[in-house]
């Protein structure tokens, strides 16, 4: 609700009493993050704000509604403080069915995979969407787009002049994801749109995995404020001793809270209050099996972290670390009325979410139906590319016969690529892929109709013995990625895609064994997590069935475009060497067969 004179004025007489609350919550445990106490309270909630705690007798008249929490325990709710919610594969209206019963009321976003396929417009329909929403979207925006280096092909380049409108935006609470290269790198969009948060005094947000020393300090120079990109608890105590807000990730992919919290249960303590936790990436099938960040604060409460620490590490702190603790985050007069009732704070069970001042669930679903919106052809649209053809996925070279070394991209963990030099054989003029060796080919294709560009190069680690896989929901780009031990299975997968409007499809044989629609900017889908996570498993054991043993086959696929990652990516313009930010040539040598 916007916050008028009118509106302040209501809301004053019922923090004053002068009027009767809308409803009060009734018999419960206060958790309070803002004192670290846990004691009986009652919650006078007026419009969608929180007016009152403690004895609110005085603010209950003939009208006002009882929320009965006999036995229960009141938390704020949780907060994912980073968040690319499209790689799950659920549109907002779906993600918010999926994660509000499971307590999270909030989530800080760049929505720029959104940004990346739809542009401002689609932007734009996202926040109409949103607003519709139980679930808060505290929206970052991008530092630029593309985050590539080399720049990649998207939708919408984001840039400086952007900024100097979005920036002043209500949507916009910061600068979203700003990473480490472009700031050393002193890329000149970037530093543009950091200049133009330090003017408006927006907070810098950060992707900064394994900065230390020299460039961890020139980083912080540009005002960055948090990051959620540690890949130990060295690193997060290093960070956190030079000033920065941590967010400790644990993702569907990348489970990092283990070690990451050691920073806090055996290094420091004190650190604690300015941890906070984020998923980036998270399935509908985790969503289900584990729930959201109700999950991650029972994982730290097993790694010894005090319950209280851990509800305010998922709440007030994350809160105060992006600056909206003046909104949400605690249990508090004039905050947002976003309070869970749980069964205790050991165990953290949510049994019940309420959003804005309503009772939004119960159990783990919504209290009302919701649906998504009627989407417009800006988020539904085709994919602007060619058919492709099996020779679009044939390395060729200029030797006719012999062998190849070549460069291959292997896969260590999701978000680690490194060098593997393989020896392929090349038959007329084309580098084999050799799945005895686990070197496969891998491609992305351009899907913005825009310049056509089809890369191509060599990767390992998948396992594939057969068939191929592919996906248009590829962050951060989102162009088509497709990987396979044959040409034709790539080039089929590619076309199924580009004829079904977008999704994730496995191939074998010149055969379409599983596919999963994703109609909402070839990214994401209106349909329920419980499809989706159905869907997900169709796809991974398709996988599996042609040899991938990776839990997440697709989904570690579809991250090969991030030229963020260590060592290597790949791009629409080419394989990336993430060290020297450039293309490269896979090919390392060609060697003529003996006659």
């Amino acid at each position: 609700m916007q916050m008028g004179k009118d509106r302040l004025k209501r809301l004053i007489r019922a923090g004053r009493g002068i009027v009767p609350a809308h409803k009060v919550v009734q018999g419960g445990h206060l958790v309070n993050v803002m004192s670290s106490e846990i004691y009986p309270a009652d919650v006078a909630i007026y419009e969608d704000k929180i007016v009152a705690i403690g004895d609110v007798k005085e603010y209950i008249g003939d009208q006002t509604e009882i929320i009965d929490a006999t036995g229960k325990y009141l938390a704020p709710g949780l907060i994912d403080g980073h968040l690319h919610s499209e790689c799950s594969k659920l549109s907002i209206t779906s993600f918010a069915k999926a994660v509000v019963p499971c307590g999270t009321t909030c989530i800080v976003s760049g929505l720029d995979e959104y940004i990346s396929v739809s542009g401002m417009e689609g932007l734009k329909e996202v926040f109409s969407e949103i607003k519709e929403s139980p679930l808060k979207v505290f929206w970052g925006a991008p530092y630029k787009t593309p985050y590539t280096f080399p720049q990649s092909t998207v939708s919408c380049n984001f840039t400086q002049e952007t900024h100097k409108e979005v920036q002043k935006w209500p949507e916009c609470f910061g600068v979203w994801e700003t990473v480490r290269e472009a700031v050393l790198e002193e890329d000149d969009d970037t530093l543009g749109a950091l200049a133009e948060a330090h003017a408006n005094r927006m907070p810098i947000f950060g992707c900064a995995p394994m900065a230390r020393g020299k460039d961890l300090n020139g980083y912080l120079c540009a005002g960055v404020r948090l990051d959620h990109e540690s890949y130990d608890h060295e690193e997060i105590v290093e960070k956190m001793r030079n000033g920065m807000h941590m967010l400790v990730r644990e993702s569907s992919v990348t489970h990092f809270l283990k070690e990451n919290i050691r920073a806090v249960t055996e290094v420091n303590p004190a650190l604690a209050r300015r941890v906070s936790f984020c998923t980036d990436d998270v399935t509908a099938t985790d969503i289900l099996e584990k729930g959201h960040m109700d999950h991650v604060v029972r994982l730290a409460i097993k790694e010894g972290v005090d319950p209280m620490v851990a509800i305010q590490m998922g709440s007030i702190n994350s809160a105060e670390a992006y600056r909206i603790d003046h909104l949400v985050g605690s249990i508090t007069p004039g905050k947002t009325a976003d309070i869970l009732l749980v069964d205790s704070p050991e165990t953290f069970n949510v049994e019940a979410v309420i959003t804005n001042g309503r009772l939004v669930s119960r159990g783990k679903d919504l209290t009302y139906t919701l649906n998504a919106p009627k989407r417009s052809s800006v988020l539904s649209g085709e994919l602007k590319c060619e058919k492709t053809t099996q020779a679009d996925f044939e390395y060729r070279v200029e030797l006719k016969e012999g062998t190849a070394e070549v460069l291959s991209m292997n896969v260590v963990g999701p978000f680690v690529r490194k060098r593997r030099d393989v020896t392929l054989k090349v038959q007329d003029h084309v580098v084999l892929p050799d799945t005895d060796q686990d070197a496969l080919m891998v491609s992305v294709v351009e899907r913005f109709g825009k310049n056509g560009n089809k890369s191509l190069a060599f990767c390992s680690g998948w396992k594939l013995k057969r068939g191929a896989m592919a996906s248009s929901a590829a962050p951060d780009d989102n162009n088509i990625v497709v990987m396979g031990a044959d040409a034709r299975d790539m080039s089929i997968a590619v076309n199924h895609l580009i004829e079904n409007g977008g999704g994730q499809v496995v191939v074998c044989d010149g055969e379409v064994v599983e596919f999963l629609a994703l109609p909402v900017g070839g990214i994401a889908s209106d349909l329920s997590a419980k499809e989706i996570a159905h869907r997900e498993t169709l796809l991974n054991k398709a996988a599996h069935a042609l040899g991938c043993d990776l839990p997440e086959p697709l989904m570690y696929m579809f991250f090969l475009p991030i030229t963020a990652i260590p060592d290597y990516a790949i791009t629409d313009v080419g394989p990336v060497d993430c060290i020297a930010l450039k293309t490269f040539d896979p090919i390392l040598s060609l060697n003529p067969a003996r006659g």
